[in-house]
């Protein structure tokens, strides 16, 4: 990932330095998981403790990673170079360093450990973006504004209600996010195959214990990837929310609609010929962005499929894949709560596009006002609409034809006929759907 879409709370997750200490870490309570149970001596795992350290330079060296003394071999396994770099640290308590485990009781525990950790952080970012959706729905509760379906206008809304649809989406996403945390905050301790034939079931316990993670009730070589899917399409879906809402915003803006702005710093530019432009260009961003982050998707799903009790071919995939994913999200996630805080709000325009049709976005209140005054349903609909239908093509007052129609007026009065036309009656239930969510 680019450094331009990263922040530093995330990325330190993800650095070698911190998933090596992760690795380092599950090593040492399997050797004190196995002190527990007699099988090591407790000096011994009090030792590892005291002295295990790692240097990344030379576990990276040692891997073959970064270029090696004359005539030194390359490992090319990355566990065993770790366990190699601190072991050379070690006396001989060494020799209880990775003792019945397969790499990937280490690696799959500690990935179990930076997943966790990435998605209270996105949890925090998402609940961040949350107040601010929340205070721009308060300030807007009562800004009258069209509501479009299909891009054409519809009825009445006000933009908080708009904002508080953003928000009940957001709920829903923490609680996604909740259920992935949960469902990738596990581990396997138990060998090559899964069997435990090196290692007791009781040492499992005692690192999930220390931990606080779930011991998968049955594994092969590896957790199995429909937990790591899961997490990652949840990511997306995370990701496809703000792009939805980003894309409303790039609508709002177009120039004969500009209900609301991005922000547009002193000094910015638009674009490189024309001075005047101001784009909307993180909202852009940001539905760009989630193109990539749903992309992630298919390799996620397809590491599922491992030959037997493991594969290799999931691995290459993840050491892009689940670092990229995570920072990618993380920075969306702050981005958009910035665009939120400075978003420009034009409450005039809003009331201006709202009167463009002259009063045709009342249509259904008149015809349910003629239903309860007793005309069928059908024939109010067939009333109304031939006015409406009048008022777009002529580009006509709609209310002023309704008035002059004879079957409509003798049907509702001036002062029914003024009642049906208040644009407030169509929001007298609105505080009662921003209650629910708290604005």
């Amino acid at each position: 990932m680019i450094d331009r879409y990263t922040y530093p709370e995330m990325k330190a997750i993800w650095e070698p330095a911190n998933r090596f200490a992760k690795w380092l870490e599950v090593e040492l309570l399997v050797a004190e998981g196995l002190a527990e149970i007699g099988e090591v001596p407790k000096e011994a795992a009090a030792a590892l403790r005291r002295e295990a350290k790692f240097d990344v330079a030379r576990i990276e060296e040692l891997e073959g990673e970064k270029p090696a003394a004359e005539g030194k071999p390359a490992l090319r396994h990355d566990l065993i170079a770790f366990l190699t770099a601190v072991s050379e640290n070690l006396g001989p308590e060494r020799r209880y360093l990775h003792l019945g485990v397969t790499s990937y009781d280490i690696e799959d525990t500690a990935l179990s450990l930076l997943l966790r950790e990435s998605a209270q952080l996105l949890e925090r970012d998402l609940t961040a973006l949350m107040a601010a959706v929340r205070e721009r729905a308060r300030e807007h509760a009562h800004t009258l504004m069209i509501g479009r379906t299909h891009g054409v206008h519809a009825e009445p809304i006000t933009f908080g209600l708009k904002l508080a649809v953003w928000l009940a989406e957001l709920e829903r996403d923490v609680e996604r996010l909740r259920q992935a945390r949960e469902s990738v905050s596990a581990l396997k301790i138990s060998g090559a195959v899964g069997t435990f034939a090196n290692i007791d079931p009781r040492v499992e316990q005692y690192v999930a214990g220390k931990l606080n993670l779930a011991p998968a009730k049955a594994a092969t070589q590896v957790l199995q990837r429909d937990r790591h899917a899961h997490y990652i399409s949840t990511l997306a879906i995370i990701g496809g929310t703000l792009e939805q809402f980003a894309t409303e915003i790039r609508n709002l803006q177009r120039t004969d609609i500009l209900e609301v702005e991005e922000s547009f710093g002193a000094g910015q530019r638009g674009s490189s010929a024309m001075p005047h432009k101001r784009n909307p260009i993180l909202s852009e961003r940001i539905t760009g962005l989630a193109r990539l982050l749903r992309s992630y998707v298919v390799p996620a799903l397809e590491n599922m499929a491992l030959w037997h009790e493991r594969d290799l071919c999931h691995s290459s995939v993840e050491r892009i894949l689940l670092p990229d994913a995570n920072l990618l999200l993380d920075y969306m996630l702050r981005k958009f709560t910035d665009i939120v805080r400075n978003l420009r709000v034009y409450p005039e325009r809003m009331r201006a596009n709202l009167d463009r049709l002259r009063g045709l976005v009342c249509s259904e209140q008149v015809m349910l006002a003629l239903v309860r005054k007793g005309k069928d349903k059908d024939e109010a609909y067939r009333l109304v609409q031939a006015r409406a239908m009048e008022a777009w093509e002529r580009e006509a007052d709609f209310r002023e034809l309704v008035a002059a129609d004879p079957e409509i007026s003798a049907a509702l009065s001036a002062k029914e006929l003024a009642a049906v036309f208040d644009y407030e009656r169509h929001l007298r239930h609105v505080d009662t759907i921003l209650k629910r969510l708290g604005i």
